[in-house]
């Protein structure tokens, strides 16, 4: 079977996938200013076929992968994403973040700011401890590499129009309680998947750690199908 590949969300580490059971999996960091240097780079470092999962920008650089290098991807998984160009006021909130690390605010503080948004309502009184570890992200990540998360943000363009040209086997997985990426952006990306599967769970947009357990399980089923 063809290696796992799990890229993170910004302000996010392998903590991310705690828990999934995917503890062999290749973790790459996100560390680059532009989607198309980070493109490359993974594809320079990467085996020369492999499964790719990934969760919100993570997510977005698996698709510019797969779109730039279909040959090399077996299987893509999509998490609690968007395909769509990023909006003026995403453009300004990504800008808004890179003036407060230039200003000595740490990507912890940063991290606290968004909390709620991460997370379901009801995620921290289900899982206590939840909300420390997903502080603890961004307290593991480096001030600069979240930087380059940033600019690569804004580097991003509109992946949406071009999926459909994808053979790649996908399995898209959304939370009904994300707010940063709600059901909708994943139903659009399904559509236009030819070989896709959309899975939704009750969770907010850190879905792997709200649904630890649940979602190993589908992806390890996901992956198996693939292999057969």
């Amino acid at each position: 079977m063809p290696p796992l590949v799990l890229l993170a969300g910004m302000n996010c580490t392998e903590d991310l996938w705690a828990g999934t059971g995917f503890e062999h999996a290749i973790h790459p960091a996100l560390t680059h200013e532009s989607m198309d240097a980070q493109v490359g780079a993974l594809l320079g470092e990467l085996p020369d076929r492999f499964v790719i999962a990934g969760l919100s920008l993570g997510a977005i650089v698996a698709m510019a992968l797969a779109l730039a290098a279909p040959e090399r991807v077996a299987g893509m998984c999509l998490v609690s994403t968007n395909a769509k160009v990023p909006t003026p006021a995403q453009r300004a909130g990504w800008d808004d973040w890179i003036a407060r690390l230039d200003a000595g605010e740490d990507p912890e503080a940063l991290q606290e700011r968004i909390l709620p948004s991460l997370l379901s309502p009801d995620a921290s009184q289900e899982h206590p401890g939840l909300a420390d570890r997903v502080r603890g992200m961004g307290r593991a990540t480096d001030a600069a590499a979240l930087r380059a998360q940033l600019l690569m943000q804004g580097t991003r363009v509109d992946l949406l129009g071009r999926l459909s040209d994808l053979p790649t086997p996908t399995l898209v997985v959304s939370g009904r309680d994300d707010v940063i990426c709600p059901p909708h952006f994943h139903t659009e990306i399904a559509s236009e998947i030819s070989r896709a599967r959309l899975v939704s769970y009750d969770a907010g947009h850190l879905l792997p750690m709200e649904k630890p357990r649940e979602f190993g399980r589908l992806l390890s089923s996901w992956r198996a199908k693939l292999r057969a």
